[in-house]
Parts: C-alpha cells; sequence; structure tokens
C-alpha cells in the first residue's frame, strides 16, 4: 500500500507538472524541483537532474500541441535554441560541482526575481 501512495505521488507530481507546461510553458524546474525535493525527500542535484529528463517528453507533447495550433515563433525559437543548448551543457556540467544548500538557494532567488518580474 504504501509503496502505491509513493507511485501515486510521482504520477501526481508529474501531472501537475505537465499540466503547467502545457499552459504555462513551465513545469519543469518550477513544479519538479521543489515537488521531488520536498514532497518526495530525493536529494537536490537529482530532482534537478530528474526535472531536466522529465521535461523533454512534456515539451515534446507540448510542443506538439503548439505546432497544430500554429502559435511557435519559429524564428526567435531557433536563435534561443542555439543559446539554451550552449547553457544546458554548461549548466548540466556544474550542477555536480555547486553543493546541494547553494544550489536550493539559487534556485529560490531566481524563483523569487522570476515571480516579482511576472506580477510588475
Amino acid at each position: 500500500m504504501k509503496k502505491k501512495m509513493f507511485t501515486l505521488k510521482f504520477i501526481l507530481l508529474g501531472f501537475i507538472a505537465g499540466l503547467i507546461n502545457g499552459l504555462l510553458g513551465s513545469g519543469g524546474g518550477t513544479i519538479l524541483v521543489p515537488g521531488m525535493f520536498f514532497l518526495l525527500d530525493i536529494e537536490e542535484h537529482k530532482a534537478h537532474a530528474t526535472a531536466i529528463s522529465v521535461i523533454l517528453p512534456l515539451a515534446l507533447v507540448s510542443a506538439f500541441i503548439y505546432i497544430k495550433h500554429g502559435v511557435i515563433v519559429w524564428n526567435i525559437t531557433f536563435k534561443i535554441m542555439i543559446g539554451g543548448i550552449l547553457g544546458g551543457y554548461i549548466g548540466a556540467n556544474l550542477l555536480s560541482k555547486i553543493p546541494g544548500n547553494l544550489l536550493r538557494k539559487i534556485f529560490a532567488i531566481f524563483m523569487i526575481i522570476a515571480a516579482i518580474r511576472m506580477v510588475f
């Protein structure tokens, strides 16, 4: 029974992340990392790395629907993709070098700044 509840938490977390991803264009980091860390007791580094791994299928499903509805600005997409690939490579290599508590603080500061920018 305990294993089923634990699996249900993973699926529910994934469902919420997928829903937010499709609706708002985010969800991987903003939902999955705190969810895995605080609710599922997954180590900080593993939560970040796992979230990144989960984002790909979420993004593919959402992108397919966005393409179907013709709402993607392709020239901007390709330009941001170039920088995103480079930044993703550097960030993934830095992840294992940053202590968990510092990583959590950097993530929190990023989330607070993003939230303030979204409100104002």
